[in-house]
Protein backbone atom coordinates (compact mmCIF):
# COMPACT_ATOMS: atom_id res chain seq x y z
CA UNK A 1 0.00 0.00 0.00
CA UNK A 2 2.89 2.05 0.87
CA UNK A 3 4.61 1.50 -2.85
CA UNK A 4 1.33 2.60 -4.64
CA UNK A 5 1.32 5.94 -2.57
CA UNK A 6 4.35 6.67 -3.53
CA UNK A 7 4.38 6.02 -7.16
CA UNK A 8 0.88 8.29 -7.47
CA UNK A 9 2.13 11.40 -5.41
CA UNK A 10 4.71 12.52 -8.31
CA UNK A 11 1.83 12.25 -11.04
CA UNK A 12 -1.03 13.92 -8.35
CA UNK A 13 1.37 16.69 -7.61
CA UNK A 14 2.34 17.23 -11.25
CA UNK A 15 -1.01 17.76 -11.81
CA UNK A 16 -1.53 20.40 -8.97
CA UNK A 17 1.54 21.53 -10.60
CA UNK A 18 0.46 22.09 -14.22
CA UNK A 19 -3.21 23.28 -12.75
CA UNK A 20 -1.61 25.93 -10.69
CA UNK A 21 0.64 27.34 -13.38
CA UNK A 22 -2.47 27.27 -15.95
CA UNK A 23 -4.58 28.99 -13.26
CA UNK A 24 -2.74 31.36 -12.60
CA UNK A 25 -1.81 31.99 -16.25
CA UNK A 26 -5.24 33.09 -16.82
CA UNK A 27 -5.87 35.42 -13.66
CA UNK A 28 -3.19 37.07 -15.18
CA UNK A 29 -4.52 37.53 -18.37
CA UNK A 30 -7.53 38.06 -16.50
CA UNK A 31 -5.26 41.15 -14.71
CA UNK A 32 -4.11 42.29 -18.33
CA UNK A 33 -7.52 42.65 -19.62
CA UNK A 34 -8.82 44.00 -16.15
CA UNK A 35 -6.42 47.39 -16.59
CA UNK A 36 -6.81 47.54 -20.71
CA UNK A 37 -10.56 47.24 -19.46
CA UNK A 38 -10.30 50.23 -16.49
CA UNK A 39 -7.81 52.14 -19.16
CA UNK A 40 -11.18 51.85 -21.54
CA UNK A 41 -13.39 52.88 -18.70
CA UNK A 42 -11.14 56.05 -17.92
CA UNK A 43 -11.33 57.46 -21.66
CA UNK A 44 -15.46 56.81 -21.42
CA UNK A 45 -15.37 58.62 -18.22
CA UNK A 46 -13.37 61.34 -19.52
CA UNK A 47 -15.55 61.50 -22.89
CA UNK A 48 -18.57 61.79 -20.14
CA UNK A 49 -16.86 64.81 -17.99
CA UNK A 50 -15.79 66.23 -21.23
CA UNK A 51 -18.93 66.43 -22.64
CA UNK A 52 -20.59 68.03 -18.84
CA UNK A 53 -17.64 70.46 -19.71
CA UNK A 54 -18.67 71.53 -22.71
CA UNK A 55 -21.92 72.34 -22.07
CA UNK A 56 -21.16 74.43 -19.06
CA UNK A 57 -18.53 76.21 -21.34
CA UNK A 58 -21.42 76.86 -24.03
CA UNK A 59 -23.81 78.69 -21.20
CA UNK A 60 -20.70 80.61 -19.99
CA UNK A 61 -19.11 81.39 -22.82
CA UNK A 62 -20.74 85.21 -22.97
CA UNK A 63 -18.85 86.11 -19.50
CA UNK A 64 -15.86 84.23 -21.04
CA UNK A 65 -15.05 85.92 -24.14
CA UNK A 66 -14.24 88.93 -23.02
CA UNK A 67 -11.48 88.00 -20.52
CA UNK A 68 -10.38 85.25 -22.78
CA UNK A 69 -6.88 87.05 -24.77
CA UNK A 70 -6.26 88.54 -21.22
CA UNK A 71 -5.92 85.08 -19.19
CA UNK A 72 -4.35 83.07 -22.19
CA UNK A 73 -1.14 83.68 -21.51
CA UNK A 74 -1.23 83.21 -18.31
CA UNK A 75 -2.95 79.56 -18.78
CA UNK A 76 -0.64 78.78 -21.82
CA UNK A 77 2.31 78.89 -18.77
CA UNK A 78 0.52 76.50 -16.34
CA UNK A 79 3.15 73.41 -16.00
CA UNK A 80 2.24 69.51 -16.85
CA UNK A 81 2.15 68.91 -13.16
CA UNK A 82 -0.87 71.39 -12.82
CA UNK A 83 -2.37 69.89 -15.91
CA UNK A 84 -2.18 66.33 -14.43
CA UNK A 85 -3.76 67.98 -10.69
CA UNK A 86 -6.73 69.47 -12.69
CA UNK A 87 -7.44 66.28 -14.90
CA UNK A 88 -6.93 64.55 -11.10
CA UNK A 89 -9.84 66.68 -9.15
CA UNK A 90 -12.22 66.25 -12.08
CA UNK A 91 -11.92 62.24 -11.72
CA UNK A 92 -12.51 62.83 -7.77
CA UNK A 93 -15.46 65.25 -8.09
CA UNK A 94 -17.22 62.54 -10.58
CA UNK A 95 -20.49 61.65 -9.00
CA UNK A 96 -20.96 58.95 -5.75
CA UNK A 97 -20.47 55.57 -7.00
CA UNK A 98 -21.42 52.44 -5.29
CA UNK A 99 -19.14 50.29 -6.69
CA UNK A 100 -15.82 50.99 -8.75
CA UNK A 101 -12.75 49.71 -9.96
CA UNK A 102 -9.57 51.45 -9.15
CA UNK A 103 -6.52 49.65 -11.07
CA UNK A 104 -4.08 52.57 -11.04
CA UNK A 105 -3.96 52.85 -7.16
CA UNK A 106 -3.10 49.26 -6.92
CA UNK A 107 -1.10 48.53 -10.22
CA UNK A 108 2.30 48.17 -8.91
CA UNK A 109 1.86 45.80 -5.85
CA UNK A 110 -0.64 43.75 -8.00
CA UNK A 111 1.82 42.82 -10.66
CA UNK A 112 4.50 41.92 -8.23
CA UNK A 113 2.07 39.89 -6.05
CA UNK A 114 0.65 38.15 -9.25
CA UNK A 115 4.38 36.87 -10.58
CA UNK A 116 5.45 35.99 -7.26
CA UNK A 117 2.71 34.67 -6.42
CA UNK A 118 2.86 31.99 -9.43
CA UNK A 119 6.40 31.42 -9.00
CA UNK A 120 6.09 30.33 -5.56
CA UNK A 121 3.12 27.94 -6.79
CA UNK A 122 5.23 26.58 -9.26
CA UNK A 123 8.21 26.11 -7.00
CA UNK A 124 6.27 24.19 -4.75
CA UNK A 125 4.90 22.19 -7.68
CA UNK A 126 8.45 21.63 -9.24
CA UNK A 127 9.98 20.28 -6.00
CA UNK A 128 6.96 17.70 -6.04
CA UNK A 129 7.24 16.71 -9.41
CA UNK A 130 10.37 13.93 -8.99
CA UNK A 131 10.11 13.84 -12.78
CA UNK A 132 10.51 17.22 -13.87
CA UNK A 133 12.80 18.37 -10.85
CA UNK A 134 15.28 15.24 -11.36
CA UNK A 135 15.97 16.12 -14.49
CA UNK A 136 15.78 20.00 -14.98
CA UNK A 137 16.61 22.97 -12.57
CA UNK A 138 14.96 25.22 -10.90
CA UNK A 139 16.48 28.00 -13.00
CA UNK A 140 15.26 26.67 -16.34
CA UNK A 141 11.56 26.66 -15.08
CA UNK A 142 12.01 29.81 -13.60
CA UNK A 143 13.09 31.41 -17.15
CA UNK A 144 10.73 29.36 -18.70
CA UNK A 145 8.09 30.81 -16.56
CA UNK A 146 9.74 34.40 -16.88
CA UNK A 147 9.97 34.23 -20.82
CA UNK A 148 6.16 33.11 -20.94
CA UNK A 149 4.48 36.33 -18.60
CA UNK A 150 7.09 38.38 -20.17
CA UNK A 151 5.55 37.65 -23.47
CA UNK A 152 1.77 38.11 -21.72
CA UNK A 153 2.85 41.48 -20.88
CA UNK A 154 4.91 42.25 -24.18
CA UNK A 155 1.90 41.31 -26.46
CA UNK A 156 -1.13 42.62 -24.19
CA UNK A 157 0.76 46.70 -24.38
CA UNK A 158 1.33 46.52 -20.66
CA UNK A 159 5.05 46.44 -20.84
CA UNK A 160 5.43 50.03 -21.04
CA UNK A 161 3.20 50.34 -17.59
CA UNK A 162 5.52 48.17 -15.55
CA UNK A 163 6.42 49.98 -12.55
CA UNK A 164 9.58 51.31 -12.02
CA UNK A 165 11.45 48.31 -10.01
CA UNK A 166 11.97 47.04 -13.76
CA UNK A 167 14.48 49.49 -14.77
CA UNK A 168 18.20 48.09 -14.93
CA UNK A 169 19.16 50.49 -12.38
CA UNK A 170 16.56 49.81 -9.51
CA UNK A 171 17.21 46.10 -10.83
CA UNK A 172 20.95 46.35 -9.77
CA UNK A 173 19.92 48.62 -6.53
CA UNK A 174 17.28 46.66 -5.16
CA UNK A 175 17.41 43.04 -6.24
CA UNK A 176 20.50 42.02 -5.92
CA UNK A 177 21.62 42.80 -2.43
CA UNK A 178 19.53 40.29 -1.06
CA UNK A 179 20.50 37.71 -3.14
CA UNK A 180 24.32 38.23 -2.46
CA UNK A 181 23.86 38.54 1.51
CA UNK A 182 21.79 35.15 1.37
CA UNK A 183 24.76 33.42 -0.55
CA UNK A 184 26.96 35.45 1.92
CA UNK A 185 25.82 34.09 4.80
CA UNK A 186 26.72 30.94 3.37
CA UNK A 187 30.15 31.59 3.22
CA UNK A 188 30.92 31.43 7.17
CA UNK A 189 32.35 27.77 6.85
CA UNK A 190 35.64 25.80 7.76
CA UNK A 191 35.50 24.31 4.22
CA UNK A 192 35.67 28.03 3.12
CA UNK A 193 38.54 29.40 5.61
CA UNK A 194 40.83 26.34 4.74
CA UNK A 195 40.31 26.96 0.86
CA UNK A 196 40.43 30.76 1.16
CA UNK A 197 43.54 30.93 -0.93
CA UNK A 198 42.70 28.55 -3.41
CA UNK A 199 39.22 30.24 -3.52
CA UNK A 200 40.50 34.11 -3.67
CA UNK A 201 42.97 32.71 -6.87
CA UNK A 202 40.12 31.17 -8.80
CA UNK A 203 37.84 34.76 -8.14
CA UNK A 204 40.29 37.16 -9.72
CA UNK A 205 42.98 35.67 -11.82
CA UNK A 206 40.48 33.64 -13.54
CA UNK A 207 38.53 36.34 -14.40
CA UNK A 208 39.82 36.82 -17.77
CA UNK A 209 40.84 40.36 -17.42
CA UNK A 210 43.04 40.19 -14.58
CA UNK A 211 44.77 36.75 -15.50
CA UNK A 212 47.71 36.72 -17.49
CA UNK A 213 45.69 35.42 -20.45
CA UNK A 214 44.18 38.94 -19.52
CA UNK A 215 43.10 40.29 -23.05
CA UNK A 216 42.77 37.05 -24.34
CA UNK A 217 38.28 36.86 -24.57
CA UNK A 218 38.07 40.50 -25.45
CA UNK A 219 41.15 40.89 -28.37
CA UNK A 220 39.96 37.50 -29.55
CA UNK A 221 36.69 38.70 -30.17
CA UNK A 222 37.86 42.32 -31.47
CA UNK A 223 40.24 40.55 -33.55
CA UNK A 224 37.73 37.60 -34.83
CA UNK A 225 35.28 40.87 -35.60
CA UNK A 226 38.38 42.44 -37.79
CA UNK A 227 39.12 39.29 -39.78
CA UNK A 228 35.41 39.49 -40.82
CA UNK A 229 34.59 36.01 -38.75
CA UNK A 230 31.46 37.14 -37.47
CA UNK A 231 29.91 39.17 -39.93
CA UNK A 232 28.49 42.40 -40.44
CA UNK A 233 28.81 44.23 -36.54
CA UNK A 234 27.75 47.69 -36.06
CA UNK A 235 30.33 50.16 -37.20
CA UNK A 236 31.17 52.19 -33.92
CA UNK A 237 32.14 48.95 -32.14
CA UNK A 238 35.79 49.36 -30.51
CA UNK A 239 38.26 47.61 -28.57
CA UNK A 240 37.54 49.08 -25.63
CA UNK A 241 33.57 48.27 -25.75
CA UNK A 242 34.81 44.69 -26.47
CA UNK A 243 36.24 44.22 -23.10
CA UNK A 244 33.42 45.74 -21.84
CA UNK A 245 31.50 42.97 -23.19
CA UNK A 246 34.39 40.42 -22.27
CA UNK A 247 34.25 41.64 -18.12
CA UNK A 248 30.69 41.05 -17.76
CA UNK A 249 29.89 38.19 -19.56
CA UNK A 250 32.13 36.39 -16.93
CA UNK A 251 29.88 36.82 -14.11
CA UNK A 252 28.89 33.40 -13.01
CA UNK A 253 25.66 32.25 -11.39
CA UNK A 254 26.03 28.89 -10.12
CA UNK A 255 22.71 28.13 -8.36
CA UNK A 256 21.47 25.53 -10.83
CA UNK A 257 24.45 23.45 -10.44
CA UNK A 258 24.82 24.23 -6.65
CA UNK A 259 21.07 22.81 -6.39
CA UNK A 260 22.61 19.70 -8.43
CA UNK A 261 25.42 19.35 -5.90
CA UNK A 262 23.07 19.60 -2.97
CA UNK A 263 21.14 17.41 -4.08
CA UNK A 264 23.73 14.97 -5.00
CA UNK A 265 25.74 15.55 -1.82
CA UNK A 266 29.20 16.23 -3.47
CA UNK A 267 31.97 16.78 -0.69
CA UNK A 268 32.23 20.36 0.72
CA UNK A 269 35.74 21.08 -0.91
CA UNK A 270 34.30 20.92 -4.45
CA UNK A 271 30.71 22.64 -3.30
CA UNK A 272 32.82 25.65 -2.02
CA UNK A 273 34.95 26.38 -4.79
CA UNK A 274 32.30 26.58 -7.12
CA UNK A 275 30.09 28.78 -5.11
CA UNK A 276 32.93 30.81 -2.95
CA UNK A 277 34.60 31.69 -6.62
CA UNK A 278 31.54 32.57 -8.27
CA UNK A 279 30.49 35.03 -5.61
CA UNK A 280 33.42 36.94 -5.23
CA UNK A 281 34.00 36.69 -9.23
CA UNK A 282 30.77 38.79 -9.17
CA UNK A 283 32.23 41.65 -7.35
CA UNK A 284 35.54 41.81 -9.21
CA UNK A 285 33.40 41.67 -12.40
CA UNK A 286 31.36 44.47 -11.38
CA UNK A 287 34.27 46.37 -10.36
CA UNK A 288 36.59 45.61 -14.16
CA UNK A 289 33.02 46.78 -15.20
CA UNK A 290 33.12 50.39 -14.27
CA UNK A 291 36.87 50.80 -15.09
CA UNK A 292 36.37 49.47 -18.41
CA UNK A 293 33.47 51.79 -18.93
CA UNK A 294 35.65 54.74 -17.40
CA UNK A 295 38.12 54.01 -20.64
CA UNK A 296 35.29 53.85 -23.37
CA UNK A 297 34.42 57.64 -22.38
CA UNK A 298 38.24 59.04 -22.77
CA UNK A 299 39.45 60.20 -26.60
CA UNK A 300 42.91 58.91 -25.65
CA UNK A 301 44.29 56.14 -23.30
CA UNK A 302 47.79 56.24 -22.02
CA UNK A 303 49.88 54.09 -19.80
CA UNK A 304 48.85 56.20 -16.95
CA UNK A 305 45.26 56.02 -17.45
CA UNK A 306 45.69 51.97 -17.67
CA UNK A 307 48.07 52.13 -14.24
CA UNK A 308 45.77 53.94 -12.51
CA UNK A 309 42.77 51.27 -13.93
CA UNK A 310 44.72 48.74 -11.92
CA UNK A 311 45.00 51.45 -8.92
CA UNK A 312 41.50 52.10 -9.08
CA UNK A 313 40.61 48.03 -9.28
CA UNK A 314 42.18 47.56 -5.47
CA UNK A 315 40.67 50.79 -4.16
CA UNK A 316 37.25 49.85 -5.31
CA UNK A 317 37.87 46.22 -4.44
CA UNK A 318 39.15 47.01 -0.63
CA UNK A 319 37.22 49.68 0.15
CA UNK A 320 34.30 48.08 -0.38
CA UNK A 321 35.58 45.25 1.83
CA UNK A 322 36.61 47.45 4.46
CA UNK A 323 32.97 49.24 4.17
CA UNK A 324 31.39 46.03 4.41
CA UNK A 325 33.65 44.87 7.70
CA UNK A 326 33.23 48.14 9.04
CA UNK A 327 29.36 47.88 9.07
CA UNK A 328 29.09 44.56 10.33
CA UNK A 329 31.34 45.27 13.33
CA UNK A 330 28.47 48.13 13.78
CA UNK A 331 26.13 45.36 13.84
CA UNK A 332 27.75 43.99 16.03
CA UNK A 333 28.40 46.84 18.93
CA UNK A 334 24.30 47.50 17.91
CA UNK A 335 23.18 43.66 18.59
CA UNK A 336 24.75 44.05 21.80
CA UNK A 337 22.78 45.96 23.35
CA UNK A 338 19.50 44.85 21.94
CA UNK A 339 18.96 42.19 24.50
CA UNK A 340 15.91 42.98 25.81
CA UNK A 341 14.73 44.06 22.28
CA UNK A 342 14.81 41.48 19.88
CA UNK A 343 12.36 42.46 17.32
CA UNK A 344 14.78 44.90 16.32
CA UNK A 345 17.53 42.84 16.00
CA UNK A 346 16.38 41.53 12.85
CA UNK A 347 16.04 45.23 11.66
CA UNK A 348 19.65 45.90 12.47
CA UNK A 349 21.40 43.08 10.78
CA UNK A 350 19.06 43.94 7.47
CA UNK A 351 19.24 47.78 7.79
CA UNK A 352 23.17 47.42 8.43
CA UNK A 353 23.89 45.53 5.66
CA UNK A 354 22.14 46.84 3.27
CA UNK A 355 23.41 50.40 4.45
CA UNK A 356 27.02 49.37 3.68
CA UNK A 357 26.34 48.45 0.27
CA UNK A 358 24.47 51.52 -0.10
CA UNK A 359 27.61 53.59 1.60
CA UNK A 360 29.73 51.53 -0.93
CA UNK A 361 27.91 52.48 -4.17
CA UNK A 362 27.80 55.70 -2.96
CA UNK A 363 31.72 56.29 -2.85
CA UNK A 364 31.85 54.16 -6.01
CA UNK A 365 33.17 51.16 -4.12
CA UNK A 366 32.27 47.99 -4.70
CA UNK A 367 28.93 47.29 -2.97
CA UNK A 368 28.93 43.95 -3.73
CA UNK A 369 32.15 42.99 -2.06
CA UNK A 370 31.00 44.73 1.11
CA UNK A 371 27.93 43.25 1.40
CA UNK A 372 30.17 39.91 1.52
CA UNK A 373 32.26 41.21 3.68
CA UNK A 374 29.30 42.21 5.94
CA UNK A 375 27.45 39.34 5.65
CA UNK A 376 30.38 37.28 6.70
CA UNK A 377 30.93 39.70 10.32
CA UNK A 378 27.89 39.57 11.12
CA UNK A 379 27.97 35.97 11.03
CA UNK A 380 31.12 35.57 13.11
CA UNK A 381 30.26 38.47 15.52
CA UNK A 382 26.71 39.94 15.03
CA UNK A 383 24.49 36.48 15.51
CA UNK A 384 26.22 35.70 18.72
CA UNK A 385 24.72 38.45 20.13
CA UNK A 386 20.79 37.73 19.03
CA UNK A 387 18.51 35.44 20.04
CA UNK A 388 17.83 31.86 18.46
CA UNK A 389 14.64 32.75 17.57
CA UNK A 390 16.05 36.09 15.75
CA UNK A 391 18.53 33.83 14.06
CA UNK A 392 15.95 31.91 12.65
CA UNK A 393 14.11 34.76 11.37
CA UNK A 394 17.35 36.49 9.53
CA UNK A 395 18.25 32.81 7.90
CA UNK A 396 14.63 32.32 6.34
CA UNK A 397 13.75 35.96 5.58
CA UNK A 398 16.76 36.40 3.78
CA UNK A 399 15.81 33.10 2.19
CA UNK A 400 12.76 34.25 1.18
CA UNK A 401 13.47 37.89 0.06
CA UNK A 402 16.50 36.53 -2.06
CA UNK A 403 13.94 33.92 -3.59
CA UNK A 404 11.40 37.23 -4.47
CA UNK A 405 14.37 38.57 -5.89
CA UNK A 406 15.33 36.00 -8.09
CA UNK A 407 11.65 35.28 -9.21
CA UNK A 408 11.35 39.01 -10.61
CA UNK A 409 14.94 38.80 -12.00
CA UNK A 410 14.00 35.97 -14.20
CA UNK A 411 10.56 38.00 -15.16
CA UNK A 412 12.64 40.40 -16.33
CA UNK A 413 14.81 38.71 -18.17
CA UNK A 414 11.91 36.53 -20.07
CA UNK A 415 10.78 40.31 -20.91
CA UNK A 416 13.93 40.70 -22.23
CA UNK A 417 13.78 37.92 -24.33
CA UNK A 418 10.43 38.34 -26.32
CA UNK A 419 10.93 42.50 -27.01
CA UNK A 420 11.77 43.96 -30.20
CA UNK A 421 14.99 45.50 -29.71
CA UNK A 422 17.60 42.31 -30.57
CA UNK A 423 20.21 42.50 -33.22
CA UNK A 424 21.28 38.87 -33.66
CA UNK A 425 24.74 38.24 -34.94
CA UNK A 426 25.54 34.31 -35.22
CA UNK A 427 28.99 34.47 -35.36
CA UNK A 428 29.69 36.67 -32.85
CA UNK A 429 26.90 34.85 -30.58
CA UNK A 430 28.94 31.46 -31.41
CA UNK A 431 32.37 32.96 -31.10
CA UNK A 432 31.69 34.11 -27.79
CA UNK A 433 30.00 30.98 -25.98
CA UNK A 434 33.07 28.67 -27.89
CA UNK A 435 35.29 31.55 -26.06
CA UNK A 436 33.76 31.90 -22.40
CA UNK A 437 33.98 27.35 -22.14
CA UNK A 438 37.42 27.97 -23.71
CA UNK A 439 39.23 29.93 -21.71
CA UNK A 440 37.65 29.23 -18.29
CA UNK A 441 38.75 25.87 -18.65
CA UNK A 442 42.48 26.70 -19.90
CA UNK A 443 42.45 29.24 -16.57
CA UNK A 444 40.72 26.55 -14.06
CA UNK A 445 42.89 23.89 -15.22
CA UNK A 446 46.18 26.11 -15.27
CA UNK A 447 45.23 27.24 -11.95
CA UNK A 448 44.55 23.90 -10.40
CA UNK A 449 47.74 22.65 -11.33
CA UNK A 450 49.68 25.35 -9.25
CA UNK A 451 47.85 25.15 -6.60
CA UNK A 452 48.04 21.64 -6.34
CA UNK A 453 52.01 22.32 -6.62
CA UNK A 454 52.78 25.83 -4.44
CA UNK A 455 50.23 25.08 -1.71
CA UNK A 456 52.19 22.75 0.61
CA UNK A 457 49.13 23.39 3.39
CA UNK A 458 46.42 21.99 1.04
CA UNK A 459 45.16 18.98 2.33
CA UNK A 460 44.56 17.44 -0.58
CA UNK A 461 44.93 18.30 -4.39
CA UNK A 462 42.15 19.01 -6.77
CA UNK A 463 41.50 16.42 -8.33
CA UNK A 464 40.99 16.47 -12.42
CA UNK A 465 37.13 15.79 -12.46
CA UNK A 466 36.75 18.03 -9.95
CA UNK A 467 38.59 20.83 -12.08
CA UNK A 468 35.83 19.67 -15.09
CA UNK A 469 33.35 20.59 -12.82
CA UNK A 470 34.49 23.80 -11.58
CA UNK A 471 35.17 24.88 -15.31
CA UNK A 472 31.92 23.47 -16.67
CA UNK A 473 29.50 24.75 -13.48
CA UNK A 474 30.66 28.49 -14.99
CA UNK A 475 26.52 29.02 -15.61
CA UNK A 476 25.40 32.64 -16.39
CA UNK A 477 22.78 34.76 -14.87
CA UNK A 478 21.61 37.82 -13.20
CA UNK A 479 24.89 39.95 -12.38
CA UNK A 480 25.96 39.60 -16.33
CA UNK A 481 22.42 40.23 -17.25
CA UNK A 482 21.76 43.18 -15.03
CA UNK A 483 25.52 44.60 -16.43
CA UNK A 484 24.58 44.62 -19.62
CA UNK A 485 21.05 45.96 -19.03
CA UNK A 486 23.08 49.34 -17.63
CA UNK A 487 24.59 49.72 -20.65
CA UNK A 488 24.20 53.13 -22.21
CA UNK A 489 23.10 52.83 -25.91
CA UNK A 490 24.34 55.83 -26.31
CA UNK A 491 28.26 54.68 -25.17
CA UNK A 492 28.04 51.61 -26.42
CA UNK A 493 26.04 51.34 -30.13
CA UNK A 494 25.95 48.07 -29.87
CA UNK A 495 24.35 47.47 -27.06
CA UNK A 496 21.64 45.55 -28.07
CA UNK A 497 23.54 43.09 -29.91
CA UNK A 498 25.55 42.35 -26.66
CA UNK A 499 22.04 42.34 -24.99
CA UNK A 500 20.72 39.75 -27.28
CA UNK A 501 24.25 37.91 -26.96
CA UNK A 502 24.46 37.87 -23.15
CA UNK A 503 20.70 36.30 -23.46
CA UNK A 504 21.86 33.88 -25.70
CA UNK A 505 24.85 32.47 -23.66
CA UNK A 506 22.65 32.79 -20.50
CA UNK A 507 20.08 30.18 -22.14
CA UNK A 508 23.10 27.82 -23.43
CA UNK A 509 25.05 27.65 -19.74
CA UNK A 510 21.48 27.41 -18.01
CA UNK A 511 19.71 24.94 -20.30
CA UNK A 512 22.55 22.75 -21.79
CA UNK A 513 25.40 22.97 -19.33
CA UNK A 514 23.07 23.16 -16.08
CA UNK A 515 20.99 19.88 -17.07
CA UNK A 516 24.10 18.30 -17.98
CA UNK A 517 25.89 18.70 -14.86
CA UNK A 518 24.42 15.65 -12.71
CA UNK A 519 25.12 12.62 -15.25
CA UNK A 520 28.07 14.12 -15.64
CA UNK A 521 28.77 14.26 -11.79
CA UNK A 522 27.99 10.52 -11.62
CA UNK A 523 29.67 9.81 -14.67
CA UNK A 524 33.51 11.48 -13.64
CA UNK A 525 32.32 9.46 -10.04
CA UNK A 526 32.72 12.74 -8.13
CA UNK A 527 33.33 12.30 -4.45
CA UNK A 528 30.27 12.74 -2.24
CA UNK A 529 30.12 14.12 1.40
CA UNK A 530 29.90 11.54 4.00
CA UNK A 531 25.96 10.64 4.90
CA UNK A 532 26.34 10.81 8.17
CA UNK A 533 26.81 14.00 9.75
CA UNK A 534 29.59 14.08 12.74
CA UNK A 535 28.82 13.13 16.21
CA UNK A 536 29.38 15.68 18.85
CA UNK A 537 32.45 13.38 20.04
CA UNK A 538 33.85 14.84 16.70
CA UNK A 539 33.34 18.26 16.35
CA UNK A 540 34.66 18.71 19.80
CA UNK A 541 37.95 16.93 19.42
CA UNK A 542 38.33 18.87 16.02
CA UNK A 543 37.53 22.37 18.02
CA UNK A 544 40.09 20.87 20.86
CA UNK A 545 42.58 20.01 17.63
CA UNK A 546 42.32 23.49 16.06
CA UNK A 547 42.87 25.42 19.53
CA UNK A 548 46.02 23.25 19.91
CA UNK A 549 47.23 23.60 16.89
CA UNK A 550 46.97 27.95 16.91
CA UNK A 551 48.25 27.95 20.93
CA UNK A 552 51.63 25.60 19.35
CA UNK A 553 51.53 28.64 15.95
CA UNK A 554 51.27 31.44 19.09
CA UNK A 555 54.22 29.48 21.04
CA UNK A 556 56.75 29.65 18.41
CA UNK A 557 55.74 32.96 17.00
CA UNK A 558 54.41 32.20 14.00
CA UNK A 559 50.64 32.54 12.79
CA UNK A 560 49.13 30.62 10.26
CA UNK A 561 46.05 29.14 8.72
CA UNK A 562 45.06 27.39 12.71
CA UNK A 563 45.46 30.94 14.43
CA UNK A 564 43.40 32.73 11.57
CA UNK A 565 40.83 29.81 11.38
CA UNK A 566 40.35 29.96 15.30
CA UNK A 567 39.93 34.04 15.23
CA UNK A 568 37.63 33.59 12.44
CA UNK A 569 35.46 30.34 12.92
CA UNK A 570 33.72 30.25 16.49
Amino acid sequence: MRHTTVSKQPRAWAKIFAFGSVFLTLLVLMHTSTANAVDSLGNVTDSMYSVNGADQTNNSSGHNKTGEHGQEGKHGNCDDKHHEEEEHDEHMAGPLEVATINYHAVRDPLIFTVVVLLAGISKIGYHHADFLSSKIPESCILIILGTVFGAIIHFSGASEKLPDFFEPHQFFIYLLPPIILEAAYSLHDRTVLENIGSILLFAVLNHPNVHPLSVCPGLSLYGLAEAGAMGDLPDDVNFIQMMIFSSLIVAVDPVAVLAVFNEIGVNHVLYFMVFGESLLNDGVTVVLYKVFQSYNVMDEITGVHILLGFIKFLVVCLGGLALGILAGILTAVLTKFSTHVKVAQPIIIFMMAYFGFLLAEMFEFSGIISIIGCGVTQVQYAFNNISDKSRTTVKYFTKVISTCMEIIIFLFLGLSIVNDEHTWNTGFTIWTIVLCLVYRFIIIFGMSAMINRFDPQRVRDISLPEQFMIAYGGLRGAVCFSLVALLSHKEVPAQSMFMTTTLAVILFTVFVQGISIKPLVYLLQIKLAPEKSRSMYQELSIHVNDHMMAGMEEIIGEHGRNHLRVGLIA
